[in-house]
Parts: C-alpha cells; sequence; structure tokens
C-alpha cells in the first residue's frame, strides 16, 4: 500500500474530477431539461467511458499496474452488473409516466445519492471482510446463488408496481399524480405532496440499494483495497445515466445478457470461497470477465441478426 501522502493525493484528485464533472454535468451542459437523444447519451457514454479509463492510467502511475488492473476488473464487473438496472429504470419512469425530458434530472439526482448509499456499504463491507475474513466464503455462495436466480430470473418479473417498495411509497408519502414541470413536491390544498417525480426517484434509489446487494460483494470479491472500490463503482455508476438513454432505445436486443452476469457472478463468488487457498492473478480475473460479456454481448447481437433475416425471408 501507498504512504498517506500518496493516499491522501490519490483521494483529493479523484474527489475534484467528480466535483468538476458534476457542475459541468448538471450545471453547465443540462440546465435546461431536455429529451436525450441517442447521439448526445452515446457522447456521454464515451466522456465517461474516457475519464474511467484515463484514471486507471493515474492508477496505474502511482499504485502499480496489479492495481490498475484491479480498478478496471472492478469497473467492468460493477458496470455489466449495474446494466441490470437500467431496465428497473425503464419500468419505472414508464409507470409512473415521466416524460423523457424529465428522465434525466431524476437519474442525476438518484445516481448522486447511489454513489453516497454504495461508499456507505462498501466502507462496511471493506472493514467486515478485513477483520472477518471467512466471511468472504458466505460472500461467495450469496453471489454464486444470486447468480443462479439472475439466470432463471423472467423478464416480466421485474415489475415495479408490483413491488413491496411502490406499494409502501404510495402509503407512506402523501402525493399526487400531478406533475408541475421539474419540481419533486408541490402544494395542493394546503399540504405539501410529493410528484411522480419524487416517487420515481425514492423507487430508483431503492432499486439501487437491492442491485447494490450484488454488485459491491462482487467488487469486493476483485479487491478490498477502498480506493479501488470506491473509484470504480463511482465511475460505472456515473456513466449509467449516458448509457441509459443509449440502452433504452436497445433494450431486447441483449437476449443472453444475463446469462453473461449469471456467468460473471459465479466466477466471481467461486474466486471469493477459493480466496483463502487459492488467489487467482488480477490479470485472468480481468479476462474472465471481459471474455463472458463479450460472449454475452456477440451472442445477442448475433440473435438479433439472425432473426432480423428469418423475418426477412419470404
Amino acid at each position: 500500500m501507498t504512504g498517506p501522502s500518496t493516499s491522501a493525493l490519490l483521494w483529493a484528485s479523484f474527489l475534484a474530477l467528480m466535483l468538476c464533472m458534476l457542475v459541468v454535468d448538471l450545471g453547465l451542459l443540462n440546465r435546461r431539461d431536455h429529451e436525450i437523444q441517442a447521439g448526445e447519451a452515446l457522447r456521454w457514454v464515451l466522456v465517461w467511458s474516457a475519464l474511467a479509463l484515463a484514471f486507471d492510467g493515474f492508477v496505474g502511475w502511482r499504485l502499480g499496474g496489479a492495481k490498475a488492473l484491479d480498478y478496471l476488473t472492478s469497473y467492468l464487473v460493477e458496470l455489466s452488473l449495474s446494466v441490470d438496472n437500467l431496465f428497473v429504470f425503464v419500468l419505472v419512469f414508464a409507470t409512473f409516466r415521466i416524460p423523457a425530458a424529465l428522465q434525466y434530472r431524476v437519474l442525476f439526482w438518484g445516481i448522486l445519492g447511489a454513489m453516497i448509499l454504495r461508499a456507505l456499504m462498501i466502507g462496511a463491507g471493506v472493514v467486515l471482510l478485513a477483520r472477518f475474513d471467512w466471511l468472504l466464503v458466505p460472500f461467495g455462495l450469496f453471489l454464486a446463488v444470486t447468480g443462479i436466480r439472475l439466470a432463471l430470473q423472467r423478464p416480466e418479473e421485474q415489475r415495479p408496481e408490483r413491488t413491496l417498495a411502490y406499494r409502501a411509497l404510495r402509503r407512506l408519502i402523501p402525493s399526487t399524480p400531478r406533475l408541475e414541470g421539474r419540481r419533486f413536491t408541490l402544494v395542493e390544498g394546503g399540504r405539501r405532496l410529493a410528484t411522480p417525480l419524487l416517487l420515481a426517484l425514492l423507487l430508483i434509489e431503492l432499486s439501487d440499494v437491492v442491485f447494490a446487494l450484488d454488485s459491491v460483494p462482487a467488487v469486493l470479491g476483485v479487491t478490498l483495497d477502498p480506493f479501488i472500490v470506491l473509484t470504480s463503482n463511482v465511475f460505472a455508476v456515473l456513466g449509467l445515466r449516458a448509457l441509459y438513454f443509449v440502452l433504452a432505445q436497445l433494450m431486447g436486443r441483449f437476449a443472453y445478457l444475463n446469462i453473461g452476469l449469471s456467468a460473471v457472478l459465479l466466477f466471481i463468488g467461486a474466486k471469493m470461497m477459493v480466496s483463502r487457498w487459492v488467489q487467482v492473478p488480477s490479470l485472468a480475473s480481468l479476462g474472465v470477465v471481459g471474455a463472458l460479456l463479450a460472449a454475452a454481448v456477440l451472442g445477442s447481437v448475433w440473435k438479433t441478426i439472425r432473426e432480423a433475416r428469418r423475418a426477412g425471408t419470404p
């Protein structure tokens, strides 16, 4: 590990970069609510991806190649597992009938809250696993079981309006079905009520906590370095907003994505369970995770092309 001065420099560099990007993102480029088109979203995906990779280079320069590989693996794992969350975003916005022009605002505050919640979960996870290393075995088993459940899950099971969280929000929070521009609350009949924007935001936050129960242990299965875990997690989560607007138009084309994510969870779960006896090199972990995700994406693309050809056959 690095000394205190280097560690302080790394944390300061990361926090300064995040603050600058958030100010530029919301304060300068997205002050006006508008519908994000695929082209604009794709540019932001490339920007966040480039920043994440540039920061990986910075990590490699300051901490060495092994840490850079851990960062890249953790980033890929978190980003790929978070893709499932994007499907929930689509359903939440449809459930509350949130206009496309206001979705970016909800996602900004939702993901900002998710970063804080994940930082707390990562901190707790690192402390627990560092003190009680035997917890790696139940954590790994949990990931393996989650991977199996993910492979068997049907798309129709992801219905926000059928969840306990949705029903609880409707009962506990006084709300109105009326939208009032970009406002999260409004006053009706002397009462402060939540608009659909606030309910959608809260449901997105709750769903992220549920997904983090899978992704945070998965990343902790790659490394227990809190700096690597948190920075890779934050970069992946920040890129989700832009990725959502790209994938929202492509949902349904990734038929084998769940299978690929399931395989990733099974691999990392197995890696955690045997980590006390067998150390899997960082480069090998990166190669396996990358290969599994690439196979899922390429298989899905091939399936889409094949079905398109069949549909065009007389």
